[in-house]
């Protein structure tokens, strides 16, 4: 079974990790979908540090990852069309893409299972949080 999940993965983390690792346990070929630059500055309000080369060749470096690509810039449902996954795994805390998902699914005659994940430490393991860290520690 072909488990599909999305997102930025801007600074990858144990989270990140984390949650490949709990959407690999609903399949056995686990695709990943990383947002394209344009469609990250739109979802989160500004650039990702890394381009959308950089931080596809990170998550394809990581041996859990069966698979990533590309988001589709114009579509961002068409990848879902063009992998036909039969798992959509969003984070817990995406809310970006999953509001419409359903809806897109039927559209696409696929019945793909949507099994929302778990937070991984949320309090340390969020982008947003590195970020803010990172930044303090580059001022002191």
């Amino acid at each position: 079974m072909k488990v599909m999940v999305f997102g930025t993965f801007d600074f990858l983390h144990p989270g990140h990790v984390h949650f490949f690792q709990q959407a690999k346990q609903h399949g056995d070929e686990l695709v990943v979908v990383v947002a394209r630059d344009s469609t990250a500055e739109k979802t989160k309000g500004k650039k990702p540090a890394f381009s959308e080369a950089d931080r596809l060749h990170m998550v394809q470096a990581l041996r859990i990852v069966d698979k990533a690509v590309l988001g589709n810039e114009g579509d961002v449902y068409k990848v879902v069309q063009e992998h036909r996954p039969d798992v959509i795994c969003p984070g817990y805390d995406q809310t970006f893409f999953v509001d419409r998902i359903q809806e897109k699914l039927n559209e696409f005659k696929l019945a793909a299972k949507i099994i929302r994940l778990e937070p991984y430490k949320p309090e340390q393991y969020k982008s947003a949080i590195i970020r803010a860290t990172l930044a303090r520690a580059a001022v002191q």
